[in-house]
C-alpha cells in the first residue's frame, strides 16, 4: 500500500489470504516518496509472491510501477484516499494501463476482491487452494439461500 491511511481497506485483502492460509506480506511502498524502496521491492518480489496486490490512492500509481517492473500479476485495488476526487482519479490510474502493461484492476477500495483474485491466481496451479475456492464459493451459496429464507412475505 502507498501508506498506512490505506490501511482500513487493505486489511481486507490479508484477512482473505489468512482465511485460505495463504502467506503474504503487508508493507508501506510509496511510488512518490520512496521510488527506490518501490523499484527495489518490484524487481525482487518473483523471488518471494506469485503475484502482488497493490492498493494506493489518489494519483494511484504504485499498482501501474510495480507491474512496469516485475511479470508477476499485479493487481491494483483504488483507494478513495483524503486528497481523492472521488476515487475515480484511483480508479481511473490503475484501470488506464498503457499496451503491455496490464494491471488487474477491483472495485474503489475492493482489496476483499483482490484477495480473492490473487488466491484464484494461486489456485490455478494448486488443487487445494482451488478446493478451498470451491468451498468458499459454496459457502457464499448457502448464506444467500439462509438469506433467502429469513424473509418474511409483505402482504
Amino acid at each position: 500500500m502507498g501508506s498506512k491511511s490505506d490501511l482500513p481497506i487493505m486489511s481486507q485483502a490479508a484477512e482473505i489470504l489468512e482465511y485460505f492460509s495463504i502467506p503474504y506480506d503487508l508493507d508501506i511502498v510509496s511510488a512518490h516518496r520512496t521510488p527506490e524502496y518501490m523499484i527495489d521491492f518490484a524487481l525482487k518480489a518473483h523471488d518471494h509472491y506469485a503475484c502482488v496486490i497493490a492498493g494506493a490512492g489518489g494519483a494511484a500509481h504504485l499498482p501501474g510501477m510495480i507491474a512496469s517492473l516485475t511479470a508477476l500479476p499485479v493487481i491494483g485495488v483504488p483507494i478513495k484516499s483524503s486528497n481523492s476526487i472521488d476515487g475515480w482519479d484511483s480508479v481511473l490510474s490503475i484501470l488506464q494501463m498503457p499496451s503491455g502493461v496490464p494491471v488487474a484492476t477491483v472495485a474503489l477500495n475492493g482489496a476483499k476482491n483482490a484477495g480473492i483474485l490473487a488466491v484464484q491466481i494461486l489456485g490455478s496451479s494448486d488443487k487445494v487452494i482451488y478446493q478451498k475456492l470451491l468451498d468458499y464459493k459454496e459457502k457464499m451459496k448457502e448464506e444467500v439461500a439462509e438469506m433467502r429464507t429469513s424473509l418474511t412475505k409483505i402482504d
